[in-house]
């Protein structure tokens, strides 16, 4: 049985959406929960294909459709900053906003670790993959407002209610963006928008999908994948959250819509083209009666999951552990002096290797399963040879007559009779031993907790009233999860090993 949950401020939302043009299928229910916040559930079975909501484009916030769209051009601001001054802007005029229900059904911010206090970030994102990311957005951010909002407050023409616009609000209104915020179009860019926005996200679970054109599409008829907040490919004709049908365009008699508030009809502009005017949602398989009807932000881990949207989910398959290029030099340091790391780490990029790169940090990957990125298993080995070893490669590397089939001739210089590069063959005993200790290492970046401390802190905890620890709390506890199964991963590799020792032993009697 599906509970009634017709708060006044969702009642005045849904007058709202009848006023802007709007489409909402009466077969969803818009749930609003005092602690688990707002949903929608199917008060009907839902069919996969059925149009489950119409919102034209001029419903949504966009730096194109915002009353402050003058100072966003005037101050060419595009992107997150754009929108962010126009839900500072709108918030600002109170009931005279043409978004008042909406921004009224949405939370001051949601909570991101972007909001958290210092003390908050560092005892509860310690060791994880957020900790240093956080604290460098937070810093990021502050800066971004000192130099481009607070100018804002000092132009005449204009006259800000400056108490709209404070860092606390900036920050609020980053944190909508990025949890909530749409990729429109060309023209508009990313915004807000309305009913969209409320699906919650399941991984791998989805059920319905935003649908929209690019305002520049000539499409040829195939269909791209793209993301949710920016996350799409410029140069697509056609993206969408997921893939669903296109956008069926919409008369031009609906661009008619008045936006309440303003005294004539917002016309479309004549850089739109022949793009729609309207954006679909779209049910991409069944729904039973009373369940809740879900989107999806993509398939991510929980590092990104909190990030960005401030949850988490048990047993991600998409979670993974970094393990920083700084922390393996860290470890090397116990074994060779500075210069020699220093110097292994340069063959191993003369061989084209390389981490993962992302704001100045390189790193390695260690996936859900526990599997390390090879990347990181070459350095290891290259790191670990005997000297004459190191030698006899580098002078192969260094008197190589072509890039192209440099690694190729390297395999077949270190393993012999083969030209690709394979886990099982650089997991010796030696590197083994490095990834175990590199383990123990990222494991103690948690601090002296263990992993049964979390799980018994978990335990006790509530999602609802204790929602940021209970979500690092499985943060910490999923990537700790990784690194034993690492340990397994290095364990399980041990009985190969020998059985190719065996088999090599075999060969040389024969």
């Amino acid at each position: 049985m599906v509970a009634t949950t017709q708060t006044r401020r969702v009642r005045a939302f849904k007058r709202w959406m009848k006023s802007q043009g709007i489409e909402c299928s009466d077969a969803l229910q818009l749930c609003d929960c005092p602690l688990q916040g707002l949903s929608v559930r199917a008060l009907r079975y839902l069919s996969e294909g059925d149009v489950v909501a119409t919102i034209p484009k001029l419903a949504c916030l966009t730096i194109r459709t915002t009353g402050a769209r003058d100072l966003i051009d005037r101050a060419s601001f595009d992107g997150c900053l754009g929108v962010s001054v126009a839900i500072m802007y709108e918030r600002s005029l109170g009931q005279s906003s043409p978004w008042a229900p909406y921004l009224q059904l949405l939370p001051y911010q949601e909570c991101l670790p972007l909001v958290w206090t210092p003390e908050e970030v560092d005892s509860l994102l310690c060791g994880t993959e957020l900790h240093k990311t956080v604290k460098e957005d937070q810093a990021l951010m502050c800066e971004d407002w000192k130099e481009n909002i607070l100018p804002l407050l000092e132009l005449d023409s204009f006259q800000l209610d400056a108490s709209f616009f404070s860092v606390r609000d900036y920050f609020a209104a980053r944190t909508l963006i990025a949890s909530r915020s749409f990729e429109i179009d060309d023209y508009h860019g990313s915004g807000m928008v309305p009913l969209a926005d409320i699906f919650n996200h399941k991984t791998g679970a989805e059920d319905v999908h935003f649908t929209a054109v690019s305002s520049h599409s000539d499409s040829d008829g195939e269909d791209d994948n793209g993301q949710m907040n920016g996350h799409t490919n410029a140069d697509d004709d056609e993206y969408e959250l997921e893939p669903t049908p296109p956008v069926s365009p919409m008369d031009n008699a609906e661009l008619g819509i008045i936006l309440s508030g303003r005294k004539t009809p917002v016309e479309c502009p004549s850089d739109w083209g022949n793009d729609p005017v309207a954006l679909e949602m779209i049910m991409i398989k069944d729904v039973k009666v009373g369940s809740e009807v879900y989107n999806t932000y993509g398939s991510v881990g929980n590092a990104a999951l909190l990030h960005r949207y401030g949850f988490t989910e048990p047993d991600n398959p998409y979670d993974i552990v970094n393990i920083d290029l700084e922390l393996v030099l860290q470890w090397s340091l116990s074994l060779f002096s500075s210069r020699c790391s220093r110097t292994r780490v340069s063959l191993w990029r003369k061989l084209d290797y390389s981490g993962c790169v992302s704001q100045n940090s390189e790193y390695f990957e260690v996936s859900f399963d526990g599997e390390p990125q090879i990347e990181l298993l070459s350095l290891l080995y290259i790191m670990l040879l005997p000297e004459d070893a190191y030698y006899e490669l580098d002078f192969a590397v260094s008197t190589a007559r072509n890039s192209e089939d440099l690694k190729g001739g390297i395999c077949m210089f270190l393993f012999g009779g083969t030209s690709e590069m394979s886990r099982d063959m650089l997991m010796n005993k030696s590197v083994g031993n490095a990834l175990l200790s590199l383990a123990d290492i990222r494991e103690g970046l948690y601090g002296l907790k263990s992993l049964e401390d979390d799980i018994e802190a978990l335990k006790r905890c509530c999602c609802i009233r204790d929602k940021k620890l209970y979500h690092s709390l499985t943060l910490r506890i999923c990537e700790r999860r990784i690194l034993e199964k690492l340990r397994t991963y290095v364990a399980d590799a041990a009985p190969l090993r020998i059985r190719r020792a065996s088999a090599r032993k075999k060969l040389k009697r024969t």
